[in-house]
């Protein structure tokens, strides 16, 4: 549910809507973008700082690697539970910094917390050392395998769900025994210090878990102090200039990047329930969402009658300032331009708009945008927009529908609403993306078990679930030999005799 990150100066990086740089000034303005006032003003760290942040953590690794499973799961359930009640405080923060209602920020700190849980209890049981087979060859070895930490992990995270997306590796990566050091987006500066200050109110001693603010060289500086791992979210374009980055120091990354998310309406689907999906995945966060609804593709048979639902649907949503609202302006301004110019391609191309247009581009406010008929090749269905419009086009069946939204180079998340669950399981399996909804939108985000990540265009590497934790971990293997081997081939003489009953082994064990 993420994008937009800045480690450089990029058209696809975020970037402060105020012209201050580390050059001009020692701190930058963290901005409401409802009003457009300064909500705080924060450091800018420079490389000498990124550094000696990570040398701490390297000592507070130690430390931390020392509790073993069973310690830190304690002092992660301690964190948890601090967040946890300080939930209204951190929705609080998300909302000022992001504009989005405080309902959609608490719902997001819910989800955080649940994944902190998820991790915190279920490390041992995924990273624990276990025996594993040693086979024939090797039976005089006691094999065993062991996850151990990475040591420090960078976290790199993106503004428009600052709290569910960056903790999604942080929790995991906290919980494989590393530690961490976070440079949250220039854009909500205030969230990742309300939860470096939670810790710290758990931990003071430790710097187990430290934020680093600045701009977009804040991020890159911390990609070039020699961390074990990069977890990095925001654009593909961004993405490529944090690999190149790493690639210095082969510094390992994850990468969660845009979407391009289908959704996809058969003809017996329960049009109501996806209308209601459909308006929550594609307007939800001001449409600021990679994981939400960009593209939906519907079966000519029942388009309209679900257009026209949806069209009823989303012409009560009420966009504005104010926790009532629907949803809140665009958090990063230059993104109003991109909207702007996908509705303006989607209509030059000989797409409709059924529902707003051009006109719905405010200053900081988007009205909802539905477009329908729209060229498969226009910009508004093949890149991200990131905004609250979509576009419903028809298709002839379901293996048009596959076809089409297999049709980006993006592969992050899709839904499939149909009342035939196995035709959806089998949908499912044909797309070309890192997660599926059948009958839901997000279903996957909230279930702490499964891993979350994308393909293509949408980055690689999974954060959550077991993957997730093995994510920040590095397998270990490790063999113990039991009794001599009857055969002495790993020498540098080697008896013929022994060679030869290997050969006649090989043989009969794999050779018929």
């Amino acid at each position: 549910m993420t994008q937009k990150s800045s480690t450089t100066d990029s058209p696809d990086s975020q970037s402060s809507p105020n012209p201050q740089s580390p050059a001009a000034a020692a701190t930058f303005a963290s901005l409401d973008p409802r009003t457009g006032d300064v909500i705080a003003e924060y450091p800018i760290a420079d490389e000498s700082a990124v550094a000696e942040a990570v040398d701490r953590a390297r000592i507070a690794a130690r430390w931390w690697d020392a509790q073993g499973f069973r310690g830190r799961r304690e002092w992660l359930l301690e964190f948890k539970k601090a967040v946890a009640r300080g939930a209204t405080s951190l929705a609080s923060v998300v909302s000022r910094e992001t504009g989005k209602p405080y309902g959609d920020a608490f719902l997001e700190v819910m989800l955080a917390v649940e994944h902190l849980d998820w991790a915190a209890k279920n490390a041992k049981r995924v990273l624990k050392a276990r025996r594993v087979p040693s086979g024939v060859a090797s039976i005089n070895q006691a094999a065993s395998l062991e996850y151990r930490p990475l040591g420090v992990v960078g976290v790199i995270g993106p503004w428009n769900y600052p709290v569910y997306t960056p903790m999604g590796s942080i929790s995991y990566a906290l919980a494989a025994g590393n530690a961490v050091v976070f440079k949250p987006s220039e854009l909500t500066p205030g969230v990742g210090k309300w939860l470096e200050e939670t810790w710290n109110s758990i931990a003071p001693s430790q710097p187990v878990f430290q934020v680093v603010t600045g701009l977009g060289e804040t991020g890159s500086a911390l990609a070039r102090t020699g961390v074990d791992k990069i977890a990095f979210t925001g654009s593909g374009p961004t993405a490529r200039k944090v690999m190149a980055v790493c690639a210095e120091s082969l510094t390992p990354l994850v990468a969660e990047c845009g979407g391009k998310d289908a959704m996809i309406v058969a003809a017996d689907a329960d049009l109501d329930k996806a209308a209601d999906f459909a308006a929550f995945g594609a307007f939800g966060n001001a449409g600021q969402t990679c994981a939400g609804v960009e593209r939906i593709y519907v079966v000519e048979s029942v388009h309209q009658e679900f257009l026209d639902r949806l069209t009823t649907l989303v012409s009560r949503a009420k966009p504005g300032g104010t926790d009532d609202s629907t949803y809140g302006p665009m958090t990063l301004p230059r993104q109003i331009d991109i909207v702007r110019s996908h509705i303006d391609d989607a209509l030059a191309g000989g797409g409709t708009a059924v529902m707003g247009g051009p006109d719905s581009v405010g200053d900081r406010i988007i009205e909802p945008v539905i477009l329908t008929n729209v060229p498969e090749t226009s910009r508004a269905v093949c890149e991200e927009t990131f905004g609250p419009t979509v576009v419903v086009n028809k298709v002839r069946d379901l293996d048009e529908a596959v076809d089409r939204a297999n049709g980006t180079n993006y592969g992050l998340g899709a839904s499939i609403f149909t009342r035939d669950k196995a035709k959806g399981r089998e949908l499912a399996a044909r797309l070309c993306t890192g997660m599926v909804s059948v009958n839901s939108v997000l279903g996957f985000a909230g279930i702490p078990s499964l891993p979350f990540g994308g393909i293509g265009e949408s980055g690689f590497g999974r954060i959550h679930g077991a993957d997730g934790l093995r994510e920040f971990s590095r397998p270990k293997s490790v063999t113990v030999e039991r009794f001599r081997s009857p055969l002495k081939l790993m020498s540098l003489e080697r008896p013929q005799r022994d060679l030869d009953l290997s050969a006649r082994m090989l043989k009969l064990m794999h050779g018929r």
